[in-house]
């Protein structure tokens, strides 16, 4: 008998068909809408893996639902979604895709960055509205990119690749993260600084950090107070870094000039939401990784993932690798 894989979301056809080729799949038959809780928690009882995504909470009921689980594998970086510890406890490797996404999302990042800057969505808006009336010496004006300060925290991959993209803009690159990051300074110029003096200094703040406890609403009240007027905030990393009501202020009340946002607290982002209501924010709705060839890579690395689980094989990439010492 087979064994069974639940995939929680329509994916690219060739990771599909590969699972297709070794085992039973369930796959909820949909690239926007998530799979009910209810559904979920139906069909992972007779289930060997499962191929999630970042909407997906993974959490203790699922696992309890899954008595013959043998591996987790999510289609991002981040796993934040999943009880990694409720896995580990059950002995359930978790996989995820570092690496692969690294260059498109630092696109993605710099993207909104520059878009952001320079007013593009807005401007787009008022041509396709009709209100181009002439040429205006002050029209849509907004920030300049070369030669800019930048401000990265989180000096991880990803980080990195966008310090690559402002070194190109001639920009001078401050960072901040965990720890001292030698080869990236040796390599991109970048300076190492505490998190005050980055807001302090940065005309863009990008935020990078991964999702965790140390880093919930890491961006706050009195860090927007500490950033320039004429700064722009950017966040493609998760939505949980950063207290949204005290951005939502900071942009109100002219306190930081915009802000390029690809995540948020609660996804998708509710229409009514105080942020869309204003000029001067860019949204996404969390494309970081959303080119064809790269969600196509990071499928076929989730579902080679599976495959190594149901082969009691490790895995390419494990969050919890501690298991393997069991």
């Amino acid at each position: 008998m087979k064994d069974k894989i639940v995939i929680t979301r329509k994916i690219p056809q060739p990771a599909l068909e590969l699972l297709q080729a070794r085992a039973e799949v369930y796959m909820w038959d949909s690239e926007e809408e998530q799979i009910p809780q209810d559904v979920l928690l139906g069909e992972v009882q007779d289930a060997a893996a499962i191929f999630t995504n970042v909407s997906d909470s993974i959490n203790r009921a699922v696992f309890d639902a899954s008595p013959f689980l043998r591996a987790v594998a999510t289609m991002a970086v981040g796993y934040d979604n999943i009880d990694v510890a409720e896995a580990t406890r059950r002995g359930i490797p978790v996989g995820h895709t570092p690496g692969v996404l690294t260059e498109t999302t630092a696109d993605l990042t710099f993207s909104l960055l520059m878009a952001t800057a320079r007013r593009i969505p807005e401007a787009d808006r008022f041509v396709r509205e009709g209100r181009w009336k002439s040429w205006s010496p002050m029209l849509l004006t907004g920030q300049d990119v070369w030669g800019a300060t930048i401000g990265i925290i989180g000096m991880g991959r990803i980080g990195e690749a966008v310090a690559r993209r402002a070194k190109g803009f001639d920009m001078s690159i401050l960072y901040h993260n965990r720890s001292r990051r030698p080869e990236a300074e040796a390599k991109l110029g970048s300076r190492y600084c505490e998190l005050e003096e980055l807001l302090l200094e940065s005309d863009y703040v990008i935020l990078m950090a991964p999702a965790t406890k140390d880093t919930r609403r890491l961006m706050g009240e009195r860090e927007f107070s500490l950033m320039k007027r004429s700064a722009i905030f950017i966040n493609t990393s998760r939505g949980t870094n950063v207290d949204e009501e005290a951005l939502y202020k900071a942009l109100k009340e002219k306190r930081i000039w915009a802000a390029g946002l690809d995540v948020f607290q609660t996804e998708p982002i509710s229409t009514d939401h105080p942020l869309l209501e204003l000029d001067n924010v860019v949204v996404a709705p969390h494309i970081g990784s959303a080119s064809i060839a790269t969600r196509t890579k990071m499928a076929m690395m989730t579902a080679e993932n599976i495959l190594r689980g149901l082969s009691g094989d490790r895995l390419l990439h494990t969050v919890n690798s501690e298991i393997y010492g069991r």
